[in-house]
């Protein structure tokens, strides 16, 4: 007893240094400055800062914790509070931030003074303009040696940045993988000193190293890609006076930075999901009590519970079976916390009611709660039952019934009509039934049963939500046809003046020919009057062939032509030029509308059966057959299923369909077979209510150029179009689709 007592005195004289005090005072500009006073010579700590949340951590090794409070308000500047944690040792001092600023730390006798600037500006140290008066008892403060100063402000300009180790280089950096899909930025120096600043923005991260040169081998771009981790490049670069290192991120991410002897190191972690957001986890427990501080060596539990009876305001009723003793040390938690923990040391439980707590071993409360539970289940079995008739107005009494069943474990056992414990939503010796006429639930349970299937009925039997789906289908179709055609045609002949020698020429050798038998007929009524060739009179005078040469008119139809002819004693020369131009625009807009039910399938269809008919031969002689007459829908239909969502947008699965008549095919066995246009879309989407969206769209386009012309004198420049016929044709065809859903009863007007 005698060593334990001396280790327990030597305890606080085991830590080489304690911190004692803090104290805060602000400076010009909105910095403030902190004040820890230790018990002896202060040594510099070891320092980082956290964007995420914003903080400053100090951490102080071989030093103990004398501060009375685990946390101090501040609520100064960027600086919101001050907390200590004693562990291992060592001393961890964190200042909360309202927003991530730079500090300067330095070291005066028994003091660490952190100056914290007011953001990421630049923090030096400075004194106020009034001291207070903690501060004005002091000595003044030297400048710190470069060894017991950590710099983490930014400056705009790094060449005016002080440096705190003269030939400080850099000289690797490198990026590594850490835990849970974390990164890890590595910065290596070849002294310790360098003072660092990082501020975010957007998904760029940017590191300042003032006071320590960039090797130029570390002057670079690493792509970290493959790493999976929420960092994807980083470009490290010199500047004046020290270094630049911008991180590209991905995504929100928690940094973290810490700087150990010649090591900083950044690490960058996505932010880790919170208990109460996952699936089926638990709710937090948030204890709301005053807060309380016990340190008790081996005290009855009784008695702790008296001291929380005292503090809480509240009633404590301990059963007989609470006892036993139990050690504690509580430092400035809640009331409420600190009961629970006294009763899971001890394996009690508690159950309030109202400002009455009762506090009992967790095995006595379970069977008292379970004794409560079988004389209720005995008065249920007990009751007397009643019958209920409970209308059904929107749904079906049968499918209720069915429901309220339908979570049996077990049915009627053999033909004796026993039944199981549980019956769905009935009791064990209730019963459902309905009428289908009337549309009626029959219920025979208790009353408490009863009551409970008039409460579910009420929530179930409600109107189905209507939804109008209003669609429209949109066919354009802009067509465009122009032909240039000609014919030509020459002819003549040239009779000798002594002799019976003709020459002809014409379109055609039917021309040449008809001409010669003219010619013929006129040589025979000069040389022989009289005969039967020249009693015709003028019939025998020479023709002129009237033939074609080109034949390529404009067969468009509303073809416009312009002829001109010229004719001689015994030539003649005819000339048609003919031009069409076509154009065409139509549109077509088809506008079905439906009204269902939500989760109820609707169809719409309008348009024409077109009846045909075919032949089946009924023998093996053959012969046509007998005929069967036979029809095709060209339709326009509209198939839609609605799901209204929890956010009132409606889902729907569709089916379109638009066919229309193309042509009249015939059938060789006699009669024609109708060829069907089909247009069709089958989609799901999810809209909001009473907006419209285009399902999808088809889009033809067709460019036809057809020429017919003479060999070779077609492709004479200008002169060519008299031995051609051209035509260009272009046609466009689109289909839109659009679908405007409105659930009704919550628009006023739906047009």
């Amino acid at each position: 007893m005698l060593v334990l007592l001396g280790l327990l005195a030597a305890g606080p004289a085991l830590a080489a240094n304690t911190l004692e005090g803090v104290s805060a005072t602000p400076l010009p500009g909105g910095k403030v400055q902190v004040t820890l006073t230790f018990s002896g010579p202060a040594t510099a700590p070891q320092a980082f800062s956290t964007n995420t949340p914003p903080r400053i951590a100090l951490d102080f090794a071989d030093t103990s914790n004398g501060l009375k409070q685990r946390q101090l308000p501040i609520n100064q500047g960027t600086a919101q509070a001050v907390s200590a944690v004693e562990a291992g040792g060592r001393t961890r001092v964190v200042v909360d931030l309202s927003q991530p600023s730079a500090y300067v730390t330095s070291v005066a006798g028994n003091d660490v003074v952190v100056t914290i600037g007011n953001g990421m500006g630049a923090a030096t140290a400075g004194a106020p303009a009034e001291a207070a008066p903690e501060a004005a008892a002091l000595a003044p403060v030297p400048p710190p040696p470069p060894t017991q100063m950590a710099y983490a402000g930014a400056t705009d300009n790094p060449a005016k940045a002080v440096p705190l180790a003269s030939g400080n280089v850099i000289t690797a950096v490198d990026f590594r993988r850490g835990e849970h899909g974390a990164g890890k930025l590595v910065v290596d120096f070849s002294a310790p000193g360098a003072a660092t600043s990082m501020h975010a923005s957007s998904d760029t991260t940017t590191i300042q190293i003032a006071g320590a040169s960039l090797a130029a081998s570390q002057a670079r771009r690493l792509d970290v890609t493959d790493y999976a981790t929420p960092v994807r490049s980083i470009n490290t670069h010199p500047v004046p006076g020290g270094a630049r290192i911008d991180v590209d991120t991905r995504g929100v991410v928690q940094t973290a930075a810490y700087q150990s002897g010649n090591e900083y190191v950044v690490e960058f972690s996505p932010p880790a999901p919170e208990a109460n957001n996952l699936l089926g986890a638990p709710k937090p427990v948030v204890y709301k009590g005053s807060r309380v501080t016990f340190n008790f060596q081996d005290i009855p539990v009784r008695s702790v519970l008296q001291l929380l009876a005292d503090v809480s305001g509240l009633n404590i009723v301990a059963s007989d079976s609470v006892r036993g003793n139990v050690t504690l040390r509580l430092v400035n938690v809640p009331w409420d916390q600190a009961l629970d923990v006294i009763l899971r040391a001890k394996g009690l439980a508690k159950r309030q009611n109202g400002n009455v707590i009762w506090v009992a071993p967790q095995t006595e409360l379970a069977e008292y709660e379970q004794s409560i539970a079988d004389a209720r289940q005995k008065q249920l079995e007990g009751s007397q039952l009643v019958t209920d008739y409970i209308p059904i107005s929107y749904g079906n009494a049968k499918d209720i019934a069915d429901l309220l069943t339908s979570g049996a474990k077990a049915g009627n056992v053999g033909g004796g009509g026993g039944t199981s414990s549980e019956r769905g939503f009935l009791s064990s010796r209730g019963s459902v039934s309905y009428d289908e006429r009337t549309n009626t639930l029959l219920v025979n349970d208790t009353p408490e049963k009863v009551q409970e299937i008039r409460q579910l009925v009420s929530v179930l039997d409600r109107p189905v939500q209507q939804v109008l789906i209003e669609s429209r289908l949109v066919i354009a179709t802009d067509n465009f046809t122009r032909e240039l055609g000609a014919r030509l045609g020459v002819g003549g002949f040239h009779l000798g003046d002594n002799s019976r020698h003709a020459q002809i020429f014409g379109g055609s050798a039917s021309d040449v020919t008809s001409t010669a038998t003219s010619i013929t007929n006129y040589w025979n009524s000069i040389l022989q009057p009289g005969s039967t060739s020249s009693s015709s009179g003028s019939n025998n005078l020479p023709t002129i062939p009237t033939g074609l040469n080109v034949n390529l008119p404009s067969t468009t139809t509303g073809t416009s032509s312009f002829a001109i002819g010229i004719l001689g004693k015994d030539y003649l020369l005819n000339l048609e030029l003919s031009a069409a131009q076509q154009e065409g625009r139509s549109e077509t807009i088809s506008q079905p509308k439906v009204v269902t039910a939500n989760n109820q399938e609707a169809t719409i269809q309008q348009g024409t059966q077109i009846g045909y008919l075919t032949f089946q031969n009924s023998g093996a002689g053959g012969g046509q057959g007998t005929a069967t007459v036979q029809f095709k829908n060209a339709v326009l239909e509209l198939d839609v299923t609605p799901t209204i969502t929890s956010d009132n947008r409606v889902f729907m699965k569709l089916k379109v369909i638009k066919d229309a008549l193309n042509q009249l095919v015939p059938n060789p066995g006699g009669g024609f077979v109708p060829q069907i246009d089909h247009r069709e879309i089958d989609t799901s989407v999810l809209v909001d209510n009473g907006q419209t969206v285009v399902l999808g769209g088809v889009y033809e386009f067709q460019n036809e150029t057809d020429v017919t012309k003479v060999p070779f004198l077609g492709d004479i420049p200008i002169l060519g179009a008299l031995f051609r016929d051209k035509k260009n044709i272009n046609n466009k065809a689109e289909l839109l689709v659009f679908i405007t859903p409105h659930i009704l009863g919550q628009e006023t007007t739906v047009e």
